[in-house]
């Protein structure tokens, strides 16, 4: 198991919380999915290494933003 950990710009409540977490458990692979909307990070938990422009594109779905910075 692999654990990775994102930040995501935009997210201000639980149903932003809700709605990042669907898309990217619906990402090959992914086991596990934990928002915290006040630290705006997502910890995700999968089988194997994601790719990262997979996670952008289910959080960019999702309505929110990858942040760059410090990866």
């Amino acid at each position: 198991m692999i654990e990775r950990t994102y930040t995501v710009r935009g997210m201000v409540c639980g149903h932003c919380a809700e709605s990042v977490g669907e898309e990217l458990e619906g990402i090959a692979g992914v086991t596990a999915v934990s928002v915290d909307v006040d630290s705006g990070t997502v910890a995700i938990t999968s089988d194997e290494a994601l790719d990262t422009a997979d996670v952008r594109a289910a959080i960019e779905e999702a309505g929110y933003e990858l942040s760059t910075e410090g990866a």
